[in-house]
């Protein structure tokens, strides 16, 4: 079967060689300009095809109201409480389904139908919300419905999750999917630097019953979306997969295994940011709202990401910026003067973006179809299921041992696994994923040629 090709998805090398050998000087300088002047666009390039511009803005509106609930009701728990533990309690609540029954949740989409399974989360979220803005404005929210309320909202996002990532790659065509991808790293961030400025003005004005009400609303507009815009194919074949064979499926292929671990690490590294934000701040000696610009700042470096030149997918081009995030959250936590640990938050937040997106991208590519939500579920797993985690090994080490080595504690997993990949010569590559392949006892899986 004949596809056809775009010029836009070859390398700017390809598109040299090709120019070179045809037309005039003047020619061949008009087509180079074009394909920079398009590349400079980055990732937001995509963002002029109508279906994903849709779903961004309808994403980015979700985004938005669920960390205007997040900020509403941290700052709820901590006025009823007066405990920073409790806090931490109904913030992990929210991942806690990541933990527990992620890996179930792609099979559960392909059982159920993604479709299904996607537009019933958001409804079940605008329910769980509604009720708690309707508590809340009669002024008798307790700690509890908080807790229950997290843990509800949490469990419908650990199933909407993968099927929604599968979603946006099947939106875009084949060579636009790490820019969509990287373009909905950005909607997230978007709305953890936009909420806390907008909960202000909410709280100012209206109430903090109408964070959890915007919220409620927020869900039913991007169930809408979902609606109309859900790909009539679907995603990928309907059929029924064990969860065992997904994780065998990941086990069984290192690189897979690989694109996991540096999910999971991103988030071990960023963590600190958000953790250790005040007490950067009170080393520094700066006010305390500071800690809200250090989480602005890291929003700020996913949108800067995002309009880096997107290429193919490559392993390596997802360990080199790992390997900066690992440099720049140390940085931050260091705190030598205000302004270089908000310069090292941004640079974070664009090395986090850029790895996540060509995880992303990768593990699509290297799913087979009938394995791609499930595969987006352990991906899931990575990213959101380490959270609690990072959080509570993040504290617990910075009441012990100080805010500088955790920071540097939780970097050295992203050094540990971005330095092989950048510095390893790629026959050592190649016999190292034969290694791990007989290891597994599933040498016939073992891939050919060069790492990706």
């Amino acid at each position: 079967m004949l596809t056809a090709t775009s010029d836009d998805s070859k390398e700017p090398t390809e598109l040299r060689a090709r120019s070179a050998a045809t037309g005039s000087p003047l020619a061949r300088l008009r087509s180079l300009g074009r394909h920079y002047a398009a590349d400079r666009t980055g990732s937001w390039r995509v963002l002029q095809q109508r279906s994903f511009r849709a779903y961004f803005i309808g994403c980015t509106v979700s985004n938005l109201g669920t960390w205007l609930q997040n900020t509403a009701q941290l700052i709820l728990a901590y006025r009823l409480t007066h405990n920073v533990f409790d806090v931490a309690i109904i913030t992990s609540a929210q991942f806690s389904g990541f933990l527990t029954i992620g890996p179930w949740a792609g099979s559960l989409g392909a059982r159920l139908g993604r479709k299904n399974v996607l537009v019933g989360a958001q409804l079940l979220s605008f329910v769980i919300t509604g009720v708690l803005a309707c508590v809340e404005f009669t002024g008798r929210l307790t700690e509890l419905e908080l807790f229950l309320g997290a843990l509800g909202t949490g469990l419908a996002l650990t199933f909407a999750l993968p099927i929604q990532t599968a979603m946006v790659s099947a939106l875009v065509q084949e060579k636009d999917k790490k820019a969509a991808l990287a373009l909905n790293s950005v909607s997230y961030n978007t709305g953890r630097t936009l909420a806390p400025l907008l909960y202000l003005a909410v709280l100012a004005s209206i109430g903090t019953a109408w964070a959890f009400a915007l919220n409620s609303i927020s869900f039913l507009v991007f169930a809408l979306i979902v609606i109309g815009l859900y790909p009539s194919q679907g995603i990928g074949p309907q059929v029924r997969v064990r969860h065992r064979d997904v994780l065998r499926f990941a086990f069984d292929r290192p690189r897979i295994m690989l694109l996991l671990l540096m999910v999971a690490a991103v988030t071990l590294a960023d963590d600190p940011v958000l953790v250790l934000g005040p007490s950067v701040a009170h080393q520094l000696g700066v006010p305390s709202f500071w800690p809200a610009y250090f989480l602005a700042a890291l929003g700020v470096g996913t949108v800067f990401g995002a309009m880096f030149p997107t290429r193919p997918a490559k392993t390596k081009r997802a360990a080199v910026p790992l390997a900066i995030l690992a440099i720049a959250v140390p940085v931050f936590a260091f705190g030598v003067d205000r302004w270089v640990s908000l310069a090292a938050v941004v640079v974070a937040g664009i090395a986090g973006l850029l790895t996540g997106a060509a995880s992303q991208a990768l593990l699509l590519h290297r799913a087979t179809p009938q394995h791609a939500v499930q595969v987006m579920a352990l991906w899931a797993v990575a990213w959101a299921g380490t959270k609690p985690i990072a959080s509570l090994t993040d504290g617990l080490l910075a009441s012990h041992l100080g805010i500088h080595t955790a920071a540097v504690i939780l970097a050295v997993p992203a050094l540990l696994i971005a330095a092989p990949e950048i510095f390893l010569r790629e026959r050592w590559k190649i016999r190292l994923k034969h290694f791990m392949a007989k290891l597994n006892g599933t040498g016939k899986h073992a891939p050919q040629g060069s790492a990706a």
